[in-house]
């Protein structure tokens, strides 16, 4: 890791020319990828991205810079990059001195997946591919893999911060295809969290990611085509919260609020959702996927309620934006490695747990969908459009779950759906994803109970 001496030069002279604020992110990451296709493991690899990116805020514009050359050499020539980009001279010749600022662990790992011997890794997606084909005969393909993360980083300012955190991430990930010859279906199991290889002993079952992953592709082979129309739809836990992470969270960011490109611009302290709607974005969850003990700008993590019993409370603040808005940063500010310049993100996102019974909300809805499983789809932050597909949904008559269907999707706007929400269940789940956004990719957690949305179009074929 870059010494304090080193890291207080390169802040000073990125500051040479003037500027009102310079930051360095150190990083050294050793990241481990292991595939299984067609019964055979098909690569691992490892690999170790080290480098550092420098930032100067020029007013209120910010100027960036990233190497992967971490000699001194290499640093003060990327440094001079960023102090020749400035225009404003205020807080030129500013000396730095930094002061480390110790950080509590609250996502202890075990067992690192490098020190583990690679026939136990390759073990594991032997195990999630045979019980994946041990469900139907139609399972046609599956793929495995082990993905494993370890990033350590230290944090510097010329406020004089100095920070480091270490996070590891440890996935496993599962697909598998169900064929008839003329028609497949793919289904899809991507567990992880902030831990090590624990996360085989404690949270996730091989076996049943695989065996899950192949039931709902098998189910859906076989299922009837969606029919389209507006009707009500229950949405199950955990992955089911991908709909508010992507049509509803993006436009609490904010990346979006701060230059009024979300429809929740200037609404704090008004009602955007219905009353039994409660939205946090919690990045304190021990080894929850989406935690941290601090964010990439060294702020600490925290937890932050987005929408109260229906209101706006707070937004997803970095520090860069927050300096716009003339508000507090909330600990958000994300990048997915040195090469990227920070900016607010989501961590563990989810809709908090209600009070509803999650038969009583099926049996009471009528004709209507279940959407068990959710599947992308895409969004406009600034309208709230969203468009998302359902990859494991099944037909409601009359209050009652009747058959599988497929083709189907979800469309709407996100100031809509959450005033239409009218059930919350009392069992919160998460899922595991990887968001991205102009930071790059950063690991984050979606969540919620079970709920129902009174009316919503659904694509059908």
């Amino acid at each position: 890791m870059i010494a304090q001496t080193l890291c207080e030069a390169v802040l000073a002279r990125a500051l040479r020319s003037g500027g009102t604020f310079a930051e360095v992110f150190c990083e050294d990451s050793r990241r481990f990828t292991m595939s299984l296709r067609d019964r055979k493991i098909e690569n691992a690899t490892l690999a170790r991205p080290c480098g550092v990116g420098i930032r100067v805020y020029d007013g209120l514009r910010s100027i960036y810079v990233y190497t992967s050359d971490t000699t001194e050499a290499g640093l003060m020539a990327a440094a001079d990059k960023a102090a020749v980009a400035v225009t404003d001279t205020r807080g030129s010749g500013k000396d730095v001195v930094l002061a480390q600022k110790a950080v509590t662990d609250i996502h202890p790992v075990r067992t690192l997946v490098g020190d583990v011997p690679r026939e136990k890794l390759a073990k594991i997606l032997h195990d999630c591919d045979n019980a994946a084909r041990a469900v139907s005969p139609k399972i046609a393909q599956v793929t495995a893999g082990l993905l494993a993360r370890e990033q350590h980083v230290r944090i510097a300012n010329s406020d004089g911060l100095m920070v480091d955190d270490s996070r590891t991430y440890t996935r496993l990930t599962c697909s598998a295809v169900a064929s008839d010859g003329s028609e497949n279906q793919t289904g899809a199991r991507n567990p992880g969290a902030l831990m090590g290889m624990e996360l085989f002993e404690t949270r996730v079952d091989p076996e049943q990611a695989g065996r899950e992953a192949a039931k709902a592709a098998a189910t859906m082979l076989d299922a009837p085509y969606c029919s389209a129309g507006e009707m009500p739809v229950v949405i199950a836990g955990g992955f089911g919260g991908v709909i508010f992470h992507e049509a509803c969270g993006h436009s609490l960011e904010a990346t979006s609020v701060q230059p009024g490109l979300s429809e929740f611009s200037g609404k704090l302290g008004q009602r955007i959702a219905a009353p039994c709607v409660t939205a946090i974005d919690d990045g304190t969850m021990p080894n929850e996927w989406g935690s941290l003990n601090v964010d990439d700008e060294g702020t600490p993590t925290t937890r932050l309620v987005l929408i109260e019993n229906g209101i706006l409370k707070n937004y997803m603040i970095d520090r860069l934006n927050g300096l716009k808005m003339g508000m507090a940063p909330t600990g958000s500010g994300r990048r997915e490695s040195y090469a990227y310049a920070p900016t607010s993100r989501m961590r563990n996102t989810f809709i908090a747990p209600g009070s509803d019974d999650d038969e009583e909300m099926i049996r009471t809805m009528g004709d209507g969908l279940y959407a068990a499983q959710m599947g992308g789809g895409s969004v406009n932050p600034a309208t709230g459009e969203f468009n998302f597909a359902v990859q494991e949904g099944y037909l409601v008559k009359d209050g009652r779950i009747v058959s599988p269907v497929r083709g189907a999707s979800l469309i709407g706007r996100g100031s809509e759906i959450l005033m239409r929400i009218d059930r919350v269940g009392k069992d919160m789940t998460m899922g595991q994803g990887m968001c991205g956004s102009v930071s790059g990719s950063v690991p984050t957690n979606v969540g919620q109970p079970q709920i129902r949305v009174t009316r919503l179009t659904v694509g059908g074929k």
